[in-house]
């Protein structure tokens, strides 16, 4: 990796971040170009420049964020699935996050997906409020969270879809996901360092460097894109994200399987 390639990848996640689209996806994708996917340092990056977006939630919802015990035990309960999943599949995770090809197949059922979520679930009986989620919402939630440790699902996105499942609006979903995204980016970045020194591997200074501006970029790119989002999702709803994951699904495995395999490049 270089200076470069960290900075791209880390506007990618920026924009991606807050969208049903797979940040993770994305990157995988990206990386892949860049013939770096399944270098282990690679890997680790795509985790840990997350957290960095993910923070833009505290700042541009400090106020919401810092309300209650009540809610903060709400999130834990969201979070306690993946907290579970994660260390049960990690090692079937890491191989994953180096194959594009499961990228665009979840792209395409997602967006098969997104294209219905707005029919489906359009009859919200919980207002505006992520305070007046429950505890059994909560935790619903947090399993549907658990299917985007798939690469390509989006986190995102399936926590949205759950909470609107749960008879939440599109909008409180949206924002209790995003508040749903601190504690769980925040273990998994602890997690994948752990795991990192624990199978032996030293972070450089270059290393370190390209850590720190990666956090940097997503940060403040995340800004930008987290409001635009919130108010586009209101007004449009998810279909236009739905044909965009399609027609992403089908080009990755039409370049995959007719002009070069991506895992290779």
């Amino acid at each position: 990796m270089n200076t470069l390639q960290a900075i791209i990848l880390a506007i990618i996640e920026g924009i991606t971040e807050f969208l049903p689209i797979s940040s993770t996806g994305h990157m995988i994708i990206a990386s892949s170009f860049f013939g770096i996917a399944q270098d282990d340092f690679t890997k680790l990056f795509t985790i840990v420049i997350q957290l960095g977006a993910i923070l833009s939630v505290l700042v541009l919802y400090f106020k919401r964020f810092f309300q209650s015990f009540d809610f903060y035990f709400k999130l834990l309960v969201a979070f306690i699935p993946a907290v579970v999943f994660g260390l049960l599949f990690s090692k079937k995770i890491d191989a994953l996050l180096e194959n594009p090809v499961t990228v665009a197949v979840s792209l395409l059922i997602g967006g098969i997906i997104l294209l219905k979520v707005d029919q489906w679930f359009n009859n919200p009986d919980v207002s505006e409020n992520t305070q007046e989620i429950t505890y059994l919402q909560a935790l619903k939630i947090g399993l549907f969270q658990c299917l985007a440790m798939i690469p390509g699902v989006s986190r995102s996105g399936a926590t949205i879809v759950g909470g609107m499942a749960q008879n939440l609006s599109r909008t409180s979903a949206a924002e209790f996901s995003f508040f749903l995204a601190v504690p769980t980016m925040l273990g998994a970045t602890v997690k994948k360092c752990y795991d990192y020194y624990k199978d032996g591997f030293v972070l450089s200074d270059d290393q370190i460097n390209f850590l720190i501006i990666g956090n940097v970029v997503a940060f403040i790119v995340a800004l930008l894109a987290i409001k635009s989002f919130i108010g586009f999702l209101t007004k449009n709803g998810f279909k236009v994200f739905g044909y965009y994951r399609i027609i992403a699904g089908i080009v990755l495995l039409a370049i995959h399987y007719f002009i070069h395999p991506l895992t290779v490049i």
